[in-house]
Protein backbone atom coordinates (compact mmCIF):
# COMPACT_ATOMS: atom_id res chain seq x y z
CA UNK A 1 0.00 0.00 0.00
CA UNK A 2 1.33 3.41 -0.97
CA UNK A 3 1.40 6.34 1.43
CA UNK A 4 0.00 8.64 -1.26
CA UNK A 5 -1.32 8.21 -4.80
CA UNK A 6 -1.62 11.39 -6.86
CA UNK A 7 -4.12 11.37 -9.73
CA UNK A 8 -2.84 13.84 -12.32
CA UNK A 9 0.73 14.28 -13.45
CA UNK A 10 0.68 17.90 -14.59
CA UNK A 11 2.84 20.59 -13.00
CA UNK A 12 0.95 20.65 -9.69
CA UNK A 13 0.65 16.89 -9.25
CA UNK A 14 4.32 16.33 -10.08
CA UNK A 15 5.43 19.20 -7.84
CA UNK A 16 3.50 17.63 -4.95
CA UNK A 17 5.03 14.24 -5.74
CA UNK A 18 8.51 15.77 -5.46
CA UNK A 19 7.62 17.58 -2.22
CA UNK A 20 6.39 14.31 -0.68
CA UNK A 21 9.30 12.24 -2.01
CA UNK A 22 11.83 14.68 -0.55
CA UNK A 23 10.05 14.18 2.80
CA UNK A 24 10.52 10.42 2.49
CA UNK A 25 6.96 9.39 1.65
CA UNK A 26 6.07 6.47 -0.62
CA UNK A 27 4.25 8.24 -3.47
CA UNK A 28 3.02 7.29 -6.93
CA UNK A 29 1.63 9.47 -9.75
CA UNK A 30 -1.06 8.34 -12.20
CA UNK A 31 -1.25 10.36 -15.42
CA UNK A 32 -3.93 9.69 -18.03
CA UNK A 33 -1.94 11.17 -20.93
CA UNK A 34 0.28 8.68 -22.71
CA UNK A 35 2.62 11.46 -23.89
CA UNK A 36 3.35 14.87 -22.36
CA UNK A 37 1.45 17.79 -23.82
CA UNK A 38 3.52 20.27 -25.83
CA UNK A 39 1.04 23.11 -25.40
CA UNK A 40 2.68 26.11 -23.75
CA UNK A 41 -0.21 27.25 -21.54
CA UNK A 42 1.07 28.61 -18.19
CA UNK A 43 4.37 30.45 -18.42
CA UNK A 44 4.75 32.69 -15.35
CA UNK A 45 6.57 31.45 -12.23
CA UNK A 46 6.55 33.70 -9.17
CA UNK A 47 9.07 34.08 -6.31
CA UNK A 48 7.22 31.90 -3.75
CA UNK A 49 7.14 29.11 -6.35
CA UNK A 50 10.85 29.55 -7.04
CA UNK A 51 11.53 28.99 -3.33
CA UNK A 52 9.44 25.83 -3.46
CA UNK A 53 11.26 24.65 -6.59
CA UNK A 54 14.59 25.29 -4.86
CA UNK A 55 13.49 23.11 -1.94
CA UNK A 56 13.00 20.12 -4.26
CA UNK A 57 16.16 20.76 -6.27
CA UNK A 58 14.66 22.12 -9.50
CA UNK A 59 15.08 25.92 -9.32
CA UNK A 60 18.63 26.15 -10.69
CA UNK A 61 17.86 24.10 -13.80
CA UNK A 62 14.67 26.07 -14.38
CA UNK A 63 16.38 29.45 -14.02
CA UNK A 64 18.98 28.42 -16.59
CA UNK A 65 16.20 27.99 -19.17
CA UNK A 66 13.78 30.77 -18.21
CA UNK A 67 13.53 34.48 -18.95
CA UNK A 68 13.66 36.75 -15.91
CA UNK A 69 11.03 39.51 -15.93
CA UNK A 70 12.11 42.28 -13.57
CA UNK A 71 9.53 44.90 -14.47
CA UNK A 72 6.23 45.51 -16.17
CA UNK A 73 4.93 48.50 -18.12
CA UNK A 74 1.35 49.64 -18.60
CA UNK A 75 0.35 51.48 -21.78
CA UNK A 76 -2.83 52.96 -23.27
CA UNK A 77 -3.44 54.86 -26.52
CA UNK A 78 0.27 54.80 -27.33
CA UNK A 79 1.29 56.36 -24.01
CA UNK A 80 2.92 54.86 -20.96
CA UNK A 81 0.68 55.02 -17.90
CA UNK A 82 3.24 53.62 -15.49
CA UNK A 83 5.89 51.06 -14.70
CA UNK A 84 6.16 48.43 -11.98
CA UNK A 85 9.41 46.90 -10.74
CA UNK A 86 9.67 43.54 -8.97
CA UNK A 87 13.22 44.23 -7.71
CA UNK A 88 12.17 44.87 -4.10
CA UNK A 89 9.11 42.63 -3.94
CA UNK A 90 11.10 39.45 -3.26
CA UNK A 91 14.76 39.99 -2.28
CA UNK A 92 15.99 36.45 -3.05
CA UNK A 93 14.20 36.22 -6.39
CA UNK A 94 13.60 39.85 -7.50
CA UNK A 95 11.78 38.83 -10.66
CA UNK A 96 9.06 36.69 -12.22
CA UNK A 97 10.36 34.07 -14.65
CA UNK A 98 8.74 32.85 -17.85
CA UNK A 99 9.11 29.34 -19.23
CA UNK A 100 6.68 27.27 -21.32
CA UNK A 101 4.72 24.86 -19.16
CA UNK A 102 5.88 21.75 -21.01
CA UNK A 103 9.50 22.59 -20.16
CA UNK A 104 8.62 23.13 -16.51
CA UNK A 105 6.74 19.82 -16.42
CA UNK A 106 9.70 18.01 -17.98
CA UNK A 107 12.03 19.30 -15.24
CA UNK A 108 9.60 18.21 -12.52
CA UNK A 109 9.13 14.75 -14.04
CA UNK A 110 12.89 14.27 -14.30
CA UNK A 111 13.34 15.25 -10.67
CA UNK A 112 10.59 12.91 -9.49
CA UNK A 113 12.07 10.08 -11.55
CA UNK A 114 15.38 10.65 -9.78
CA UNK A 115 13.65 10.60 -6.39
CA UNK A 116 11.25 7.68 -7.05
CA UNK A 117 12.24 5.77 -10.21
CA UNK A 118 9.30 4.25 -12.07
CA UNK A 119 6.61 5.84 -9.88
CA UNK A 120 5.34 8.25 -12.55
CA UNK A 121 2.91 6.09 -14.53
CA UNK A 122 1.68 7.49 -17.85
CA UNK A 123 -1.33 6.24 -19.78
CA UNK A 124 -3.27 5.19 -16.67
CA UNK A 125 -6.93 6.19 -16.44
CA UNK A 126 -8.65 6.42 -13.07
CA UNK A 127 -12.16 4.94 -13.16
CA UNK A 128 -13.18 5.37 -9.52
CA UNK A 129 -12.11 6.27 -5.99
CA UNK A 130 -13.49 4.79 -2.76
CA UNK A 131 -12.55 6.02 0.70
CA UNK A 132 -13.14 3.04 2.97
CA UNK A 133 -11.99 4.81 6.14
CA UNK A 134 -8.63 3.16 6.81
CA UNK A 135 -7.39 3.58 3.22
CA UNK A 136 -8.49 4.61 -0.27
CA UNK A 137 -8.97 2.27 -3.22
CA UNK A 138 -8.25 3.82 -6.62
CA UNK A 139 -9.77 1.88 -9.52
CA UNK A 140 -7.86 2.20 -12.80
CA UNK A 141 -7.94 0.62 -16.22
CA UNK A 142 -4.86 -1.38 -15.19
CA UNK A 143 -6.21 -2.59 -11.84
CA UNK A 144 -6.88 -1.27 -8.31
CA UNK A 145 -4.33 0.57 -6.17
CA UNK A 146 -4.53 1.12 -2.42
CA UNK A 147 -3.13 4.15 -0.63
CA UNK A 148 -3.42 5.87 2.73
CA UNK A 149 -4.32 9.10 0.93
CA UNK A 150 -5.34 9.99 -2.62
CA UNK A 151 -4.76 13.44 -4.06
CA UNK A 152 -6.85 14.90 -6.87
CA UNK A 153 -4.49 16.94 -9.05
CA UNK A 154 -6.47 16.20 -12.19
CA UNK A 155 -7.57 19.69 -13.18
CA UNK A 156 -10.77 21.70 -13.32
CA UNK A 157 -12.78 18.74 -14.63
CA UNK A 158 -11.47 16.59 -11.78
CA UNK A 159 -12.94 13.10 -11.61
CA UNK A 160 -11.47 12.75 -8.14
CA UNK A 161 -13.43 15.77 -6.94
CA UNK A 162 -16.61 14.36 -8.49
CA UNK A 163 -16.00 10.96 -6.87
CA UNK A 164 -15.57 12.66 -3.49
CA UNK A 165 -18.88 14.48 -3.94
CA UNK A 166 -17.33 17.94 -3.59
CA UNK A 167 -19.26 20.75 -5.30
CA UNK A 168 -18.00 23.89 -7.08
CA UNK A 169 -18.92 27.46 -6.15
CA UNK A 170 -18.94 29.99 -9.01
CA UNK A 171 -17.27 33.36 -8.45
CA UNK A 172 -18.00 36.31 -10.72
CA UNK A 173 -18.39 36.40 -14.48
CA UNK A 174 -16.37 34.62 -17.13
CA UNK A 175 -14.21 36.22 -19.83
CA UNK A 176 -12.74 35.03 -23.12
CA UNK A 177 -9.25 35.49 -24.57
CA UNK A 178 -7.13 34.68 -27.60
CA UNK A 179 -3.50 33.67 -27.06
CA UNK A 180 -0.49 32.99 -29.27
CA UNK A 181 3.32 33.11 -29.42
CA UNK A 182 5.27 35.14 -31.98
CA UNK A 183 8.86 35.86 -32.87
CA UNK A 184 9.99 38.68 -30.59
CA UNK A 185 10.75 41.84 -32.60
CA UNK A 186 12.86 43.22 -29.72
CA UNK A 187 15.35 40.50 -28.79
CA UNK A 188 16.77 41.11 -25.35
CA UNK A 189 13.66 42.96 -24.13
CA UNK A 190 12.62 41.04 -21.03
CA UNK A 191 9.86 43.32 -19.78
CA UNK A 192 6.16 42.54 -19.64
CA UNK A 193 3.74 45.02 -21.23
CA UNK A 194 0.05 45.46 -20.46
CA UNK A 195 -1.97 47.47 -22.98
CA UNK A 196 -5.15 48.75 -21.34
CA UNK A 197 -6.88 49.71 -24.56
CA UNK A 198 -10.39 50.87 -25.40
CA UNK A 199 -11.33 47.55 -26.99
CA UNK A 200 -9.94 45.42 -24.15
CA UNK A 201 -6.62 44.45 -22.62
CA UNK A 202 -3.70 43.03 -24.59
CA UNK A 203 -0.82 41.44 -22.64
CA UNK A 204 2.72 40.69 -23.82
CA UNK A 205 5.34 38.57 -22.04
CA UNK A 206 8.83 37.49 -23.12
CA UNK A 207 9.71 33.81 -23.51
CA UNK A 208 13.07 32.08 -24.00
CA UNK A 209 14.47 31.70 -27.49
CA UNK A 210 13.41 35.06 -28.93
CA UNK A 211 9.68 34.48 -28.48
CA UNK A 212 6.90 36.55 -26.97
CA UNK A 213 3.47 35.49 -25.68
CA UNK A 214 0.52 37.70 -26.60
CA UNK A 215 -2.90 37.45 -24.95
CA UNK A 216 -5.92 39.60 -25.93
CA UNK A 217 -9.34 39.80 -24.32
CA UNK A 218 -12.13 39.06 -26.84
CA UNK A 219 -15.86 39.68 -27.02
CA UNK A 220 -16.61 35.97 -27.48
CA UNK A 221 -14.85 32.60 -27.54
CA UNK A 222 -13.14 32.86 -30.92
CA UNK A 223 -12.49 29.16 -31.50
CA UNK A 224 -12.09 29.65 -35.26
CA UNK A 225 -9.54 32.47 -34.97
CA UNK A 226 -5.98 31.90 -36.13
CA UNK A 227 -2.61 33.63 -35.58
CA UNK A 228 -3.36 36.15 -38.35
CA UNK A 229 -6.57 37.15 -36.56
CA UNK A 230 -4.68 37.60 -33.31
CA UNK A 231 -1.97 39.64 -35.04
CA UNK A 232 -4.64 41.89 -36.59
CA UNK A 233 -6.32 42.35 -33.21
CA UNK A 234 -3.01 43.28 -31.56
CA UNK A 235 -2.21 45.77 -34.32
CA UNK A 236 -5.70 47.31 -34.21
CA UNK A 237 -5.66 47.86 -30.45
CA UNK A 238 -2.00 48.64 -29.75
CA UNK A 239 -0.42 49.66 -33.05
CA UNK A 240 2.20 46.91 -32.62
CA UNK A 241 2.91 44.70 -35.64
CA UNK A 242 3.97 41.27 -34.43
CA UNK A 243 6.25 39.08 -36.51
CA UNK A 244 6.09 35.41 -37.49
CA UNK A 245 3.71 33.24 -35.44
CA UNK A 246 5.15 30.27 -33.55
CA UNK A 247 2.40 27.68 -33.43
CA UNK A 248 -1.34 28.11 -33.63
CA UNK A 249 -3.34 30.69 -31.71
CA UNK A 250 -5.77 29.32 -29.14
CA UNK A 251 -8.97 30.71 -27.67
CA UNK A 252 -9.90 30.05 -24.07
CA UNK A 253 -12.58 31.00 -21.58
CA UNK A 254 -11.84 31.94 -18.00
CA UNK A 255 -14.08 30.97 -15.12
CA UNK A 256 -13.52 31.48 -11.41
CA UNK A 257 -14.66 28.62 -9.20
CA UNK A 258 -13.75 27.26 -5.78
CA UNK A 259 -14.40 23.82 -4.35
CA UNK A 260 -16.56 23.90 -1.24
CA UNK A 261 -14.05 21.61 0.46
CA UNK A 262 -10.48 20.58 -0.31
CA UNK A 263 -10.75 17.14 1.26
CA UNK A 264 -13.48 14.50 1.46
CA UNK A 265 -15.89 14.25 4.36
CA UNK A 266 -14.48 12.01 7.08
CA UNK A 267 -15.69 8.46 7.45
CA UNK A 268 -13.69 7.73 10.60
CA UNK A 269 -10.75 9.92 11.69
CA UNK A 270 -10.35 12.02 8.53
CA UNK A 271 -11.32 12.12 4.91
CA UNK A 272 -8.55 10.57 2.83
CA UNK A 273 -9.22 12.27 -0.53
CA UNK A 274 -7.59 15.69 -0.87
CA UNK A 275 -7.60 18.26 -3.70
CA UNK A 276 -4.84 20.52 -5.01
CA UNK A 277 -4.50 23.00 -7.86
CA UNK A 278 -7.22 23.41 -10.47
CA UNK A 279 -9.13 20.48 -9.01
CA UNK A 280 -9.74 22.71 -5.97
CA UNK A 281 -9.84 26.20 -7.47
CA UNK A 282 -10.14 27.37 -11.05
CA UNK A 283 -8.57 30.84 -11.12
CA UNK A 284 -8.09 33.14 -14.08
CA UNK A 285 -4.61 32.68 -15.58
CA UNK A 286 -4.48 36.44 -16.18
CA UNK A 287 -1.76 37.51 -13.75
CA UNK A 288 -0.19 34.04 -13.78
CA UNK A 289 -1.82 32.77 -10.61
CA UNK A 290 -3.32 29.35 -11.47
CA UNK A 291 -0.26 27.06 -11.59
CA UNK A 292 1.55 28.99 -8.87
CA UNK A 293 -1.43 28.79 -6.53
CA UNK A 294 -1.49 25.01 -7.04
CA UNK A 295 2.21 24.80 -6.22
CA UNK A 296 1.61 26.68 -2.98
CA UNK A 297 -1.15 24.15 -2.20
CA UNK A 298 1.49 21.43 -2.64
CA UNK A 299 3.92 23.21 -0.31
CA UNK A 300 1.22 23.39 2.38
CA UNK A 301 -0.07 19.86 1.84
CA UNK A 302 3.35 18.17 2.07
CA UNK A 303 3.90 18.62 5.82
CA UNK A 304 0.19 18.14 6.51
CA UNK A 305 0.17 14.69 4.87
CA UNK A 306 3.43 13.72 6.52
CA UNK A 307 2.01 14.51 9.94
CA UNK A 308 -1.30 12.82 9.15
CA UNK A 309 0.61 9.63 8.27
CA UNK A 310 2.90 9.76 11.31
CA UNK A 311 0.19 10.85 13.77
CA UNK A 312 -3.18 9.47 12.63
CA UNK A 313 -4.90 11.11 15.58
CA UNK A 314 -3.91 14.52 14.26
CA UNK A 315 -5.04 13.85 10.68
CA UNK A 316 -8.46 15.48 10.98
CA UNK A 317 -7.10 18.74 12.42
CA UNK A 318 -4.12 19.12 10.04
CA UNK A 319 -6.25 18.48 6.96
CA UNK A 320 -8.92 20.85 8.25
CA UNK A 321 -6.20 23.49 8.66
CA UNK A 322 -4.99 22.83 5.10
CA UNK A 323 -8.58 23.20 3.89
CA UNK A 324 -9.11 26.52 5.67
CA UNK A 325 -5.84 28.17 4.71
CA UNK A 326 -5.75 27.09 1.08
CA UNK A 327 -9.40 27.87 0.36
CA UNK A 328 -8.78 31.28 1.91
CA UNK A 329 -5.78 31.73 -0.41
CA UNK A 330 -7.95 30.64 -3.32
CA UNK A 331 -10.56 33.27 -2.48
CA UNK A 332 -7.89 35.99 -2.30
CA UNK A 333 -6.43 34.85 -5.62
CA UNK A 334 -9.89 34.90 -7.19
CA UNK A 335 -10.50 38.43 -5.95
CA UNK A 336 -7.17 39.60 -7.36
CA UNK A 337 -7.83 37.85 -10.67
CA UNK A 338 -11.31 39.33 -10.79
CA UNK A 339 -9.85 42.80 -10.32
CA UNK A 340 -7.29 42.14 -13.07
CA UNK A 341 -10.01 41.03 -15.48
CA UNK A 342 -12.28 43.97 -14.65
CA UNK A 343 -9.46 46.42 -15.32
CA UNK A 344 -8.88 44.81 -18.70
CA UNK A 345 -12.44 45.06 -20.00
CA UNK A 346 -13.32 47.47 -22.82
CA UNK A 347 -13.56 51.09 -21.64
CA UNK A 348 -14.56 54.38 -23.25
CA UNK A 349 -15.20 57.95 -22.21
CA UNK A 350 -15.36 58.62 -18.48
CA UNK A 351 -14.70 55.00 -17.59
CA UNK A 352 -11.54 54.96 -19.70
CA UNK A 353 -10.22 58.09 -18.00
CA UNK A 354 -11.07 56.77 -14.54
CA UNK A 355 -9.44 53.41 -15.23
CA UNK A 356 -6.26 54.99 -16.53
CA UNK A 357 -6.11 57.27 -13.49
CA UNK A 358 -6.38 54.25 -11.20
CA UNK A 359 -3.63 52.45 -13.14
CA UNK A 360 -1.32 55.45 -12.85
CA UNK A 361 -1.90 55.68 -9.09
CA UNK A 362 -1.16 51.97 -8.60
CA UNK A 363 2.24 52.30 -10.27
CA UNK A 364 3.35 55.17 -8.00
CA UNK A 365 4.60 55.04 -4.38
CA UNK A 366 3.40 53.85 -1.96
CA UNK A 367 0.83 51.74 -3.84
CA UNK A 368 3.37 50.31 -6.28
CA UNK A 369 5.16 48.33 -3.56
CA UNK A 370 1.87 46.71 -2.50
CA UNK A 371 0.92 45.95 -6.10
CA UNK A 372 4.34 44.42 -6.80
CA UNK A 373 3.94 42.13 -3.79
CA UNK A 374 0.45 41.15 -4.93
CA UNK A 375 1.54 40.41 -8.51
CA UNK A 376 4.44 38.30 -7.26
CA UNK A 377 2.04 36.32 -5.04
CA UNK A 378 3.75 37.17 -1.76
CA UNK A 379 0.40 37.04 0.08
CA UNK A 380 -0.87 33.64 -1.16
Amino acid sequence: MRDVVIVGGGPVGTMLACVLAVRGLDVEVLEQRGEPSLRSRAIGIHPPSLRALAAIGVADALLERAVRIREGEVRSDGRRLGQLSFERAAPKYPFVVALPQYETEALLRARFEALRPGRYRSGVTMTGVRDRGDAVVVSTDSGPIEARYVIGADGARSRVREAAGIAWRQLGRSETYLMGDFVDPGLGDTGAVLYFERGGVVESFPLPGGRRRWVAMTDFLATDADSADLAALIRHRTGVSVLEPLGAASAFAVQQRLARRMHSKPLHAAGRIVLVGDAAHEISPIGGQGMNLGWLDAVALGPALQRALLEPGAAASVLAQYDRTRRSAGRRAALQAGFNMSMGRPAHGVRLGARNAVVRSLTLPPANAIVARAFTMRWL
